[in-house]
């Protein structure tokens, strides 16, 4: 397929010096769709074959790219063995927003990986969520490790959820420097 693009690219480039300005904008659309079609290729193939490094960065360019033909690939990679590439995953799922995502950072929630939690509860910030996702994050508010409460409670705070807020206020007294600061950000967010 590769090939194929190429060889339509180089057909259509002797286009963008037409003397007519519709024929140059309209080979120049169709190069960047051609382009795009084959960047998307490459950034497959690198999530299949690539070091761990190079499919983190494979991750983010379909974050960068965005839309719904992302999320397939970027939900596979959240289910994925290794623990960098499900929270990269968790991460860039959360920057798009996509309603299709939602039920896969609510089950990296429960991940064995605490950075996967905590990248799954920042990505939750930008989702319109049910009471029962707020009860799943509240119970992050106990995790007494100086991050996931941390995450949690900036979170809540940007869902405005009130009920978190005597919970939220307890963590200003903890004994974990990150967890009293993102305590005191998430009092400054919560409605009055």
């Amino acid at each position: 397929m590769k090939n194929l693009v190429r060889t339509r690219i180089e057909s259509l480039r002797p286009l963008l010096k037409d003397p007519v300005p519709g024929v140059r904008i309209a080979a120049a659309g169709a190069i960047e769709k051609l382009e795009a079609v084959s960047t998307v290729e490459e950034i497959l193939t690198v999530l299949e074959t690539g070091n761990i490094g190079a499919k983190i960065g494979a991750i983010y360019a379909l974050g960068e790219i965005g839309g719904e033909e992302m999320i397939p690939p970027l939900i596979r990679c959240a289910q994925r063995p290794e623990a960098d590439i499900r929270s990269t995953a968790a991460s860039v799922l959360g920057k798009l927003a996509l309603p299709v995502a939602l039920p896969v950072l609510v089950e990296l929630l429960e991940d064995q990986n605490a950075a996967v939690q905590g990248r799954a509860i920042a990505a939750l910030r930008n989702f319109p969520v049910t009471s029962e996702v707020l009860n799943k994050l509240r119970q992050f508010l106990d995790a007494c490790d100086g991050v996931l409460e941390a995450e949690a409670a900036l979170t809540l705070a940007e869902l405005k959820d009130i009920s978190s807020l005597n919970q939220i206020l307890l963590l200003l007294m903890s004994r974990h420097a990150s967890t009293r600061q993102a305590a005191a950000t998430a009092l400054s967010l919560m409605p009055l």
